[in-house]
Parts: structure tokens; C-alpha cells; sequence
């Protein structure tokens, strides 16, 4: 029996997930000029991001500012700098890190997209800007209840 008798409209989780669609399905539609899939998107905006906060990111730094999965991280800037966007140097405190440097192509890329994705977010969320310290109010609640995670929102997406 299903907590929600009036069907999946009634679903935070299915309306969630519906939501989720639509905006993916818009983001990488507006993307598909710059050649950069979502993931690839938000991994090198978040490497500006943090870069233009005076940090020289490592992966797993950049892994946990984007929520993504090292490895996966890995496999997607191993991409990035094929397309010459950025580069992935040892980092001579850590040799088992590699610290992230944005090209100037990639600094470039980066605030391109980062505009395109802002557009599209005006556009989706058109009147609805309460939204945000909601979601940053569930991300953070979510963080707290995963064993090792640092509850609270983070910039950057």
C-alpha cells in the first residue's frame, strides 16, 4: 500500500525525480554547443570555482565540492584535459594527488557555461528563488545522515 493513495503526484520523491528530468534534459540541450556533457560541466566549473577562491584543487577535494565519486572524478578529468582544458599535476606535497590547473581554454569554457547553466536555472526556476535555501536545507540534512559527511550547502554547481 502506497503512503500516497492519490497516486505519484502526490510524491515529493516522484515529483523530485520528474523535476530532475526536465532540468537535466534542459541543462545538457543547452550545453551540447560547448561540447561538455553535465558532469563535465559541473567538475570543471567547481575547479574554477574553488581555483578563483585561491585553492589549487586536488581531485578528491573537487570530488567532495562537486558530491561526486572520486573515481568517476578521475575518469572525467582524465577527459577534461584530453580536451585541453585543464591540466593534472602531482602534487609535491602528496605524490599519490594531483592538484587541478584550468587552462585558459578551460577558464574560458568554464565561465561560458557557467552563464549558459545560470540561464537556464533563471529560466526553470523562473519565481520560484525561495527554493534554494531548501534544497540547501535538504542537502545539508541529507549530508548529516551519511556516515562521514560535512553537513551544509555548498557553492558551486
Amino acid at each position: 500500500m502506497s503512503r500516497f493513495p492519490e497516486g505519484p503526484a502526490s510524491s515529493p520523491g516522484f515529483l523530485l525525480w520528474r523535476l530532475t528530468l526536465s532540468w537535466q534534459r534542459a541543462i545538457t540541450s543547452a550545453l551540447a554547443p560547448t561540447g561538455l556533457t553535465h558532469v563535465q560541466f559541473v567538475l570543471l566549473a567547481c575547479t574554477w570555482w574553488l581555483t578563483d577562491q585561491g585553492d589549487a584543487p586536488n581531485q578528491l577535494q573537487l570530488a567532495h565540492q562537486a558530491g561526486t565519486d572520486p573515481k568517476m572524478t578521475s575518469q572525467v578529468l582524465r577527459k577534461l584535459e584530453a580536451k585541453g582544458l585543464l591540466t593534472r599535476e602531482i602534487d609535491p606535497a602528496d605524490t599519490r594527488a594531483r592538484r587541478l590547473r584550468l587552462t585558459a581554454q578551460g577558464v574560458g569554457l568554464a565561465l561560458r557555461a557557467i552563464t549558459i547553466v545560470e540561464d537556464i536555472d533563471a529560466q526553470f526556476f523562473d519565481g520560484e528563488e525561495a527554493i534554494t535555501p531548501t534544497l540547501q536545507r535538504l542537502l545539508a540534512q541529507e549530508a548529516g545522515l551519511r556516515p562521514g559527511s560535512s553537513p551544509g550547502p555548498e557553492r558551486g554547481s
